[in-house]
């Protein structure tokens, strides 16, 4: 690549990342400041504004700066970041430590649970306070600020099902332009009171958290809101890459919400009464409705960025075997991570106007919001440790020294959250849990299935070997039998016999495999058994970012000698009726929705990719 083209990449990429990656803690200065004093635990004074200020910019330099920019960017799942990602390089790094990578499972579990939380407060909280800005242009508005936001998150969602190509490349440029109006706002308050910036030292910081401690310990649980989205930085690692994300914070994003945070201090150094909504009170009076107009289309591309996470991270569970099959839909025909999965939309969106009616206003949702952030912030820290240790082998002392600092910043800004339960931060605890007990139900389910047809099931070999003693009439073309434990007779070959007394010229056993790496190559993509008697045992492997496609991976055959003729081929499903019964395994109430989870599951064949018009599926009931 030429070196001009090389830059024009990396300008596009950064320009790409502001406006996907940094939509969310670009709209915090919306509400973040503002919390710190609305509810009157934290007085009004220079002392604090000076204080609160200074625990901002450390706590985006500790946080932001030095543990996802610089550290934890580092951890990269060939290229991908993201908890998953995560979860998946711990677990492989612990892999010869069986207890130990089974609970970092279910840590890892519940932080993608509680991150769906997070998906739901997010857009609320964002749109809401964008919206608040009539009410300090009219107050008379008041009232139309809930019917507004959910008109603006209505049409949001609405638009999912068309994919976000064609608006997407304007999320860069109204981003940038949205940094840029933070950055002027505070820098007009600034230069009228440059004193503020005294702040940028930490004593500031200290001074406040040693002096007060009980005021300022309730001041943290709204100060962790200045690195709300922080997750998102390594999350979309793998549609960046390091470089255009580090490049898009430390040039612009940092910068401009140190700006226009500082901005808002040194305006209620002067005008305190303008406590109320400090950001919206920065502007001029004619630039009121400009200004509410762009927030509110910054805080729907941070919505966009939350609801087209919750999709991947949907799919990616699902192939890791924690959700059943989903209807997945693409997008787009050239980029294949841009997908819109129709029960997932539609469940946000129910959760988020439930949220926004419940609530009301952004500062009632702000206390829900800090528990979220904090739970994953904590468990993406836990998770670093033993990627570090295990996986990259470095000394104990390093490591310790590494996540311990970070693991205590954490700690510290959970513990400021959890006292906020009761005002609101049950309400993503509640969907995480829900959103946990599916997740491990459906693996669990899963397991006691699998253990229940492998009691059942009838070794492949020994099976063919009697059958061709006697063998049944060779009819012409390919059967491929989808069977999920390698190596046993699947159910559709035995009924197929048995009614059809028949056996295809060319038959293959295939299982899918799902692996904890998000990409597997075409090179790596099938293994290939030789049974005898022009029978195969086939395994494909996928990672959890891959779109399963068994009939384009089975054509892969051909350079090994296995030519299967498209319109030849029969493709035969076993679909297995769960039954719940009394007894070992889970407790009967989960047997019952595992059981209508695997019910209402999509097609195998759709999520497989199976061309409809050639699935022959057989049904068995299976008691577990």
């Amino acid at each position: 690549m030429s070196q001009p083209s090389s830059k024009s990449s990396l300008a596009a990429l950064t320009l790409g990342a502001v406006g996907v990656v940094y939509g969310d803690i670009g709209t915090s200065p919306l509400y973040a400041f503002k919390e710190v004093f609305a509810h009157g635990h934290v007085p009004m004074n220079p002392e604090n504004i000076y204080g609160v200020l200074s625990l901002m910019f450390w706590t985006l330099t500790v946080i932001v700066s030095l543990k996802y920019v610089l550290l934890i960017l580092r951890a990269d799942n060939n290229g991908e970041g993201g908890l998953i990602a995560m979860l998946a390089l711990a677990s492989v790094a612990v892999k010869d430590k069986p207890v130990l990578r089974q609970r970092l499972l279910v840590i890892g579990i519940f932080g993608t649970a509680i991150f769906f939380g997070d998906g739901v407060i997010t857009p609320a909280i964002s749109v809401l306070s964008a919206v608040e800005g009539l009410e300090v242009a009219a107050p008379a508005l008041h009232a139309y600020i809930v019917p507004v936001t959910l008109v603006v998150l209505t049409a949001l969602f609405l638009v999912q099902r068309h994919g976000t190509a064609s608006v997407g490349r304007f999320f860069g440029p109204i981003t940038v332009l949205w940094f840029a109006v933070l950055a002027v706002m505070g820098s007009v308050h600034i230069a009228r009171n440059p004193a503020i910036l005294l702040a940028l030292n930490p004593v500031y910081a200290l001074d406040f958290l040693t002096a007060h401690f009980g005021v300022a310990f309730v001041a943290l649980g709204s100060v962790v809101l200045c690195v709300t989205g922080a997750e998102a930085l390594y999350a979309d690692m793998g549609h960046f890459g390091k470089k255009p994300i580090r490049l898009a914070w430390f040039g612009l994003v940092m910068p401009a919400l140190v700006i226009n945070y500082f901005g808002q201090g040194a305006m209620l150094l002067v005008h305190p009464e303008n406590a109320k909504n400090p950001f919206y009170e920065m502007a001029p009076t004619w630039a009121l409705y400009p200004l509410i107009g762009l927030a509110t289309a910054a805080t729907v591309i941070a919505s966009q960025a939350l609801i087209t996470a919750a999709f991947s991270v949907t799919k990616q569970a699902i192939q890791l075997g924690y959700l059943p099959r989903l209807r997945v839909l693409h997008t787009s025909v050239r980029d294949t991570g841009q997908i819109y999965l129709p029960f997932v939309n539609w469940g946000l969106y129910v959760c988020i106007v439930f949220a926004v009616v419940l609530f009301g206003s952004s500062s009632k949702l702000a206390a829900a919001y800090g528990i979220a952030v904090t739970i994953d912030m904590l468990i993406t820290t836990t998770m670093t440790f033993f990627v570090i240790r295990y996986g990259w082998k470095y000394p104990w002392w390093l490591c310790v020294a590494a996540t311990g600092f970070f693991f205590v910043v954490d700690f510290i800004y959970f513990s400021a959250n959890v006292v906020k339960v009761f005002d609101g931060g049950w309400f993503p605890v509640v969907i995480g849990a829900a959103m946990f007990l599916l997740l491990m139900t459906w693996k669990q389910g899963r397991r006691l299935m699998a253990e229940r047809l492998r009691e059942d099931a009838i070794d492949l070999p020994s099976f063919l070997e009697a059958v061709f003693v006697s063998p049944p009439v060779r009819v012409p073309g390919t059967a491929v039998f989808l069977v999920s434990d390698q190596g046993s007779t699947p159910n559709a070959l035995l009924h197929n016999l048995k009614h059809n007394k028949v056996l295809h010229e060319t038959n293959l056993f295939v299982t899918v495999r799902h692996h904890e790496v998000p990409w597997i190559g075409f090179d790596k993509r099938c293994d290939l058994a030789a049974l005898g008697n022009d029978c195969w045992q086939v395994t494909l492997h996928f990672g959890f970012k891959n779109d399963p496609d068994v009939p384009e991976a089975l054509a892969l055959l051909k350079d090994r000698g296995v030519m299967l003729d498209e319109m030849e081929t029969s493709y035969f499903l076993s679909r297995d009726i769960v039954i719940p019964t009394l007894g070992e395994g889970m407790s009967f109430w989960r047997e019952k929705l595992f059981a209508s989870m695997h019910r209402n599951a999509a097609a195998a064949a759709d999520f497989l990719n199976l061309p409809t018009n050639r699935v022959v599926e057989l049904g068995a009931k299976v008691e577990i």
